[in-house]
């Protein structure tokens, strides 16, 4: 099982700027486009309060060009694109890491501390800032600060422990609730099931058994999908 399908395993068992250091000789960058930030629309019940504060912070700009592109290469990095559903620059995830750095203020220091932090330790050990760095560097930056003991608390860890963390419960939240994400995991959402009624030999150990008529009623699959109705008196109709 390769890393994408690991943690797609272990989201459905569970439901589930930059620092520029003067000398750095950068390669060439990778091509990776941002698509334009998301503007939520529809009232999906908001009042106008949250509608007006969506309208307020779809208009502010939290990270800069550069934090953007190193997020999208950390996204990426956390979760593979497959060729089937694509990744998170697909599921546009890092504009929304970017919605919810506006949404919620207290994320800010820590993420920008990390992408700093990021930057920092990529030219200490590489002489290039992280976005610019080769995969296996990158990975190896990323692999000391992915696992930790679990029965530190989270806010006792180091400030990149915290941040790598953050980051890849963004990055799976933001793909996973996409319309994308949705369709990798293979949900269809709430759908009629084929239902034969309950198991003969459990009928019988309690002593019961369906009458004629109501199997013809309550059991047709033919009519599974049609809602029920009843009379005043409580009798199924259809």
């Amino acid at each position: 099982m390769d890393r994408r399908n690991s943690i797609k395993s272990l989201l459905l068992g569970s439901v589930a700027g930059g620092l520029a250091i003067h000398g750095c000789a950068p390669k060439e960058e990778q091509n990776l486009s941002l698509p334009e930030a998301p503007k939520l629309t529809g009232d999906f019940g908001r009042t106008p309060e949250e509608k007006e504060l969506i309208e307020k912070l779809n208009k502010e700009q939290f990270f800069n060009e550069h934090e953007l592109s190193t997020i999208a290469v950390l996204c990426n990095l956390i979760l593979p694109p497959n060729e089937e559903f694509g990744g998170p620059l697909d599921a546009e995830v890092p504009q929304f890491i970017e919605f919810m750095a506006k949404d919620v203020p207290e994320l800010q220091t820590d993420l920008r501390g990390g992408l700093m932090w990021l930057d920092h330790e990529s030219n200490r050990r590489n002489g290039t800032e992280f976005k610019t760095t080769e995969e296996a560097k990158q990975k190896e930056i990323l692999d000391e600060i992915a696992f930790y003991d679990a029965k530190i608390p989270m806010r006792e860890q180091p400030m990149e422990v915290q941040f790598f963390s953050l980051m890849r419960n963004l990055t799976l939240t933001g793909y996973y609730t996409s319309e994308k994400g949705i369709a990798d995991l293979g949900y269809v959402g709430n759908m009629p099931n084929v239902w034969n009624g309950v198991p003969e030999d459990v009928l019988q150990q309690h002593g019961v058994a369906y009458e004629e008529e109501w199997l013809a009623k309550c059991i047709d699959q033919s009519k599974r999908g049609i809602i029920a109705e009843w009379d005043d008196k409580g009798n199924l109709l259809t």
